[in-house]
């Protein structure tokens, strides 16, 4: 058992919060009205992960994609008033680290990717803030090949634009960023890797990866970045003597 500020001043100082300038509030976002006995850990507040969580009993959900994101309206209104009232009739605190726990060295998202796709010499560069990491494959790979191994981890097959036509088709070094960081595509380019991985696709990164020379996986958003927070969940549960239970919401975006 740990009191709920303890618990976000300990994952506030790990994480690194006070260094990043994020789109919404990382740390507690809605107050819990007891000590953290069981916790529940899932990617995204919604309402089918409160579902699971609150009838187990969860005093405190740790999540990536919280509430309150910037540009968006702040009126807890329909949907979002039906999530809250959930949260606050169970008296269970809400919390949430996005680029903080992108960006942590071991328990953040692009670490944790690097380890469940088995990428070599991970390391983060320099670019996007740190948040674009670089590795390479244990060992060359045709991109067919790449593909089915990245379904193999993940659950899910990839979507897969060749953008390497006059160079050879075998791809060793690699450049990914979980999540939304298709716009990283130029970055990972300048790096000279062979392609790079993230989680979503737009229209215009099927041009780019074709006009760059990279080739390029979508993984989904969800299934790039369901590591981080599991294991934040877990390094907290083993440190404070916690009840842990990941929850995994499926998403196919």
């Amino acid at each position: 058992m740990i009191e709920l500020t303890a618990l976000t001043a300990y994952c506030d100082e790990l994480l690194g919060v006070a260094a990043f300038e994020d789109y919404c509030p990382n740390g507690l976002q809605v107050e819990g009205e007891r000590p953290v006995r069981r916790l529940a850990s899932g990617v995204t507040a919604s309402a089918a992960l409160l579902d699971q969580a609150l009838p187990w009993g969860a005093d405190a959900i740790l999540v990536h994609h919280g509430w309150f994101w910037r540009g968006e309206d702040p009126r807890l209104t329909g949907m979002k008033g039906r999530r809250a009232r959930a949260l606050l009739r169970s008296g269970t605190a809400l919390v949430a680290y996005h680029l903080p726990l992108d960006a942590h060295p071991e328990l953040g998202n692009n670490r944790q990717l690097a380890g469940v796709l088995g990428l070599c010499e991970a390391r983060p560069t320099d670019r996007c803030g740190g948040l674009l990491w670089r590795g390479r494959l244990a060992r060359p790979l045709a991109a067919a090949e790449l593909t089915v191994q990245i379904a193999a981890a993940l659950g899910r097959t990839p979507q897969h634009i060749p953008g390497r036509t006059l160079r050879p088709a075998a791809i060793e070094q690699v450049a990914w960023c979980t999540g939304a960081a298709q716009g990283y595509i130029e970055e990972a380019a300048g790096l000279g890797v062979d392609a790079y991985l993230s989680g979503e696709i737009s229209e215009q990164t099927t041009h780019q990866a074709r006009e760059l020379g990279i080739d390029y996986f979508a993984l989904g958003h969800h299934a790039s970045e369901r590591y981080g927070v599991r294991a934040l969940g877990e390094h907290l549960a083993e440190r404070f003597a916690l009840e842990h239970r990941f929850i995994d919401i499926d998403n196919p975006a």
